[in-house]
């Protein structure tokens, strides 16, 4: 069992945020054409305060039912995404509170989506661009006829490449989800972790999914 993270410095996340968002400006991206996605999945909800106060204002949480209780703690002071495996079954309960779900994989999550979705409802499909055995994730060919099948309103793509020791392996990946995206005039990409986000950047990422990077400290 993974421990929660906790006992958060506000100024140290503050730093954190600031040196991600100057290495994206080093990459070539404007400011604004990125955003930093906190990843809140080990953070309990009393750390929300130090994020919101460090000026962290995207957060994205894994698990559905973690996602309503944070959100609703929140008292509206961030954006929420949700990013985890989506179970079909859940997604009713998510949609009160998201402005995406990154990871819509499944025929049974369309059916949910057709149910409970409204003209406001926004997501992106989720690729196996590496195509890996067990992952989730549809194939890149199966990508247009399940955007046709999609009850609700597709904005981009997301990937989780391979586990790789170095970030440029994750390089192709991420530059396939692009050309698929750009094939089917898709602008938002979700790809890149604290491990190789700068990768995922330079490869045209629209939304870095961040969460030990903003988390540590100087002596970590």
């Amino acid at each position: 069992m993974v421990d929660l993270i906790r006992g958060l410095d506000p100024e140290q996340v503050r730093g954190n945020l600031e040196r991600v968002r100057a290495e994206i400006a080093a990459a070539g991206r404007e400011s604004d054409a990125v955003e930093i996605l906190a990843a809140v999945k080990y953070l309990p909800v009393e750390e929300l305060g130090v994020l919101a106060e460090a000026g962290v204002e995207l957060l994205g949480e894994n698990r559905a039912q973690d996602l309503a209780e944070k959100a609703t703690a929140g008292h509206g002071r961030f954006t929420w995404d949700f990013i985890g495996h989506l179970q079909s079954r859940k997604v009713r309960q998510i949609l009160p509170y998201v402005r995406y779900i990154h990871s819509v994989a499944s025929e049974s999550a369309l059916e949910q989506l057709g149910r409970h979705g409204t003209p406001d409802t926004k997501v992106l499909i989720e690729v196996n661009v590496a195509g890996e055995e067990g992952k989730t994730g549809i194939a890149p060919s199966e990508l247009g006829g399940f955007l046709e099948r999609c009850p609700v309103t597709v904005v981009g793509l997301m990937t989780m490449p391979p586990l790789a020791p170095q970030p440029e392996r994750s390089r192709p990946h991420f530059a396939a989800l692009r050309e698929l995206a750009e094939c089917h005039g898709l602008g938002e990409l979700s790809m890149g972790t604290s491990q190789d986000y700068l990768v995922a950047v330079q490869e045209g990422a629209t939304i870095v999914r961040i969460g030990t990077t903003l988390y540590a400290s100087k002596n970590a």
